[in-house]
């Protein structure tokens, strides 16, 4: 349920009440009992998370989108690791 603020235009008080998008706004005011409530609109925060966009977030209407680079495979040298006086890690039997 979003959140609302309204500021009394009459006594200047400003406050926030919880709502759901089908309720009425306020109009009076619970400090001095006019009906001087305005919704106060205030720019919305925008947060972005995760490691950024891609190529495909956004198209262009022409249908022209970059193909994906080709990754290349690259094979992987396997050291032998882990030598014990002078003899190998690697137990074949």
């Amino acid at each position: 349920m979003p959140v609302y603020t309204y500021r009394c235009e009459n006594c200047g008080v400003q406050f926030e009440r919880q709502q759901s998008f089908t309720d009425e706004p306020l109009k009076t005011c619970p400090e001095c009992r006019k009906k001087s409530l305005k919704k106060v609109i205030s720019p919305v925060r925008v947060v972005f998370k995760g490691s950024g966009f891609y190529a495909t977030d956004h198209r262009s209407p022409s249908g022209d989108t970059p193909k994906p680079a080709k990754k290349e495979d690259k094979k992987t040298e396997t050291k032998e690791v882990g030598t014990v006086e002078g003899k190998s890690s690697d137990k074949s039997e």
